[in-house]
């Protein structure tokens, strides 16, 4: 699939799409809220409007290649692939998606590297340098590399288990990576899994629980730490079941920063319940459900429905 042709494509479905439902915004008042969302401002008591959700993209990358892999079969082992799940693996570059995401104007996506093996580390920087400060990048980032990738082109670095260490979050190494470089450029991976009914940070692959979970103290505490969040729900990610509607709600209550959702979503319908559930303000990536990895919604579909959001920020 060329790149020109299906931003071209994107372009067309969007007017189409725009038009239509601004022609039933103004003239059926019952379906005003599936456009528009009014929202208490977290910072303003008085109500405001917002784009509903943006659409991240996401390159992941292992042992060089982009896939399309279920998380929480990944292991540390390099010679323990015999549970690997791959849903899809690309002939394409990790820099021609990046090109991609770049001509459809596509910001603050991801590239994350599964494994820090030198083809992983060196196909990620070639897709940050074909899209020089709109890409994040995660995997294997310390305090020590982190400055480097930011060099690359990386808008921001994504960081989990160098923060949440052990089972226990070591704040003297999140104070560490502020220092080096800068809240304004560092995501918090808070991916989780549900352990005794409430929602547990995971590290090192998904593979062990910490003793963190997610809630209204702890988001604030974190945010005032971080630019952005990054919430994958591991029991559904990569395995197309459908949204964790019930994590959406809490991120979309609790979160002071922006913060990115991922995990389950199979058509542009789980989009509009994120809207709905992240209150318009949880952001959303998508996986192996779009056909640009194998999966059946349309890569350029999700992007109609980016563009149409954003129209509608007052």
């Amino acid at each position: 699939m060329g790149s020109r042709s299906l931003r071209a494509a994107s372009i067309q479905d969007t007017i189409t799409s725009i038009h239509e439902n601004f022609k039933s915004l103004f003239h059926n008042g019952s379906q005003n809220h599936s456009f528009i969302t009014f929202i208490p401002s977290p910072k303003h008591s008085r109500f405001s409007v917002r784009c509903a959700v943006r659409f991240r993209p996401c390159i992941d990358i292992h042992r060089g290649k982009v896939k399309q892999i279920v998380g929480s079969t990944l292991r540390d082992s390099k010679d323990d692939e015999s549970v690997l799940v791959t849903n899809f693996e690309s002939d394409k570059l990790a820099a021609e998606f990046a090109s991609l995401y770049r001509e459809d104007g596509l910001v603050g996506g991801h590239v994350i590297m599964l494994g820090a093996d030198p083809l992983s580390k060196a196909a990620a920087i070639e897709a940050l340098h074909a899209y020089p400060g709109g890409l994040q990048i995660g995997g294997g980032i310390n305090s020590d590399n982190s400055l480097s990738y930011i060099e690359e082109g990386a808008s921001h670095v994504i960081v989990t288990s160098y923060v949440f260490n052990n089972g226990r979050m070591d704040l003297e190494r999140l104070k560490d990576l502020v220092r080096v470089v800068g809240k304004q450029r560092l995501v918090l991976d808070l991916s989780c899994r549900k352990k005794e009914g409430k929602y547990a940070i995971v590290t090192d692959r998904w593979q062990n629980f910490t003793d963190v979970y997610l809630d209204e103290e702890v988001l604030g505490f974190l945010a005032s730490y971080s630019d952005e969040f990054l919430v994958h729900g591991v029991d559904v990610e990569g395995k197309k079941l459908g949204i964790d509607e019930e994590l959406v709600a809490l991120l979309g209550r609790y979160c002071p920063i922006p913060v990115t959702y991922a995990g389950g979503v199979t058509a542009v319908e789980d989009l509009h319940r994120i809207k709905v559930a992240g209150l318009g303000r949880v952001d959303v990536t998508v996986g192996s459900a779009l056909d640009i990895f194998g999966g059946n919604l349309g890569y350029k579909d999700v992007v109609a429905w980016h563009i149409q959001q954003e129209a509608l920020t007052v």
